[in-house]
């Protein structure tokens, strides 16, 4: 038995464009799959800027070691996980790090060695989705991953990340190709930074042009998730530390169901959820 024997589903969130935004989409889509009542793992296998404790904000966390490997550490879900059922769990290099200011400056085979222990020795247990958010290219840690997970596990697919502007999506096109000569299906693009909302007058200005995640799609022959706008409240929430009506900690989760970016997010995860789960009549 093998530490992702009990996950049903492993989805990767890739792209060949670094600044796309992986990390966010990753967060945004745990969040969104976790309140729809799944339970969601997140590996963050970025190695050198491996953001995924600061997204959550549990970067003060421990990773607890057991026999067998290491515990994910639990993101609070506050009152919308306690009435879903789901729950997000993850897993980085940045719990292991002493500073999150430290570099992390590795040779090719170190972060192999990394991707294979991430791969190998965290305990997920009972595991709806795993997502796994990965640095950009097509690098070392990409053939590793691909390498390893096939050995170990059945990958559903990948939601490909891409900016507006031809420059991210020529370089996503050889992140298209790579997926299909390793053999990882794609579930979907998403478009991210598709236009910038105003947190004054919430109209939506196209800084980064928009619709080039839509034709490359088009081009490919493979799904458009949606486009998603950059939301400067997204940001303040993630950085901020606000509290709700009778001056409680509000979780991140319970934080998120009052962003605008929430809705266009659950609609994202509903579509990795039905190219992933076959529903009756299905084949």
């Amino acid at each position: 038995m093998t530490s992702l024997s009990k996950v049903k589903h492993v989805v990767l969130v890739l792209s060949g464009k670094g600044g796309v935004g992986k990390s966010s989409v990753t967060t945004q889509l745990a969040l969104s799959l976790a309140t729809l009542g799944h339970n969601v793992g997140v590996l963050d296998i970025d190695l050198t800027g491996p953001n995924i404790p600061r997204m959550f904000g549990i970067e003060s966390s421990t990773v607890l070691s057991a026999p067998g490997g290491w515990i994910p550490v639990t993101v609070d879900g506050g009152e919308t996980l306690k009435k879903s059922g789901g729950s997000i769990r993850c897993m980085s290099l940045g719990f292991l790090l002493r500073d999150r200011g430290d570099s992390v400056v590795w040779r090719g085979p170190k972060k192999t060695a990394m991707v294979r222990q991430f791969l190998t020795d965290v305990l997920w247990g009972e595991m709806d989705y795993l997502l796994v958010d990965t640095p950009p290219g097509t690098s070392d840690e990409h053939i590793s991953l691909a390498e390893q997970l096939r050995s170990l596990t059945i990958v559903d697919g990948a939601v490909i990340v891409t900016t507006p502007q031809a420059v991210a999506t020529a370089d996503v096109r050889k992140e298209v190709n790579f997926c299909k000569k390793v053999g990882i299906d794609i579930l979907g693009v998403v478009e991210n930074m598709s236009g910038f909302v105003c947190p004054h007058c919430a109209e939506c200005t196209n800084v980064f042009s928009s619709g080039g995640g839509k034709v490359l799609a088009q081009q490919f022959e493979i799904d458009f998730f949606g486009a998603v706008p950059i939301d400067p409240t997204f940001v303040m929430m993630i950085e901020g530390d606000s509290k709700d009506e009778e001056g409680k900690k509000e979780s991140l989760l319970d934080k998120y169901q009052k962003n605008a970016l929430s809705p266009i997010f659950k609609d994202i995860a509903s579509k990795v959820v039905a190219k992933t789960i076959p529903t009756p009549g299905d084949g």
